[in-house]
């Protein structure tokens, strides 16, 4: 009798493990099915030739006007997100390079120090001059929203 009371504390743990992978599974698939409805109706809008409104999709259309505003912030019409990257990899490489030449040259050889701190310092100044390198222009600004607009376009007679 007493063997099978240790058994049942053992099993607390596995079953509490399996459940809440299984719960992360049934979110998952219910997520997905959700998002494959909103895909299909955002599908029948454009089919029946309506412009989807930005409810649908929310998110996306956050992350459309923040990508947007972000570039439109860069100075001289160039912006880039990798070139952001890279000169942050750079200075992350000559932080680690510099610390490797002071801590291997004062527990050693301070030859054995610089080279291979040195070869992480230049891989650094590799990636800070390569952020210089990728620039691009920025898209066209929108059209002006207070300009009144333009007729509007005529309906196909096959069109409901």
């Amino acid at each position: 009798m007493h063997e099978w009371v240790g058994m049942v504390w053992v099993l607390v743990p596995i079953v509490a493990i399996i459940g809440g992978i299984a719960s992360a599974i049934a979110a998952t698939f219910a997520k997905a099915r959700v998002r494959e409805l909103e895909i299909r109706e955002r599908i029948a809008l454009i089919e029946k030739g309506i412009v989807p409104p930005p409810e649908v999709d929310p998110q996306g259309f956050d992350r459309g006007i923040d990508r947007y505003d972000s570039l439109r912030a860069w100075p001289r019409g160039y912006a880039t997100a990798s070139a952001g990257r890279h000169r942050r990899a750079g200075i992350t490489l000559l932080g680690v390079g510099f610390g490797l030449m002071v801590l291997i040259g004062f527990s050693g050889s301070p030859d054995e120090g610089f080279a291979v701190g040195g070869f992480i310092c230049v891989l650094g100044i590799a990636f800070l001059i390569n952020s210089f390198f990728e620039s691009r222009p920025l898209p066209s600004a929108p059209p002006n929203p207070s300009a009144p607009p333009g007729p509007p376009a005529p309906r196909s007679p096959i069109q409901p």
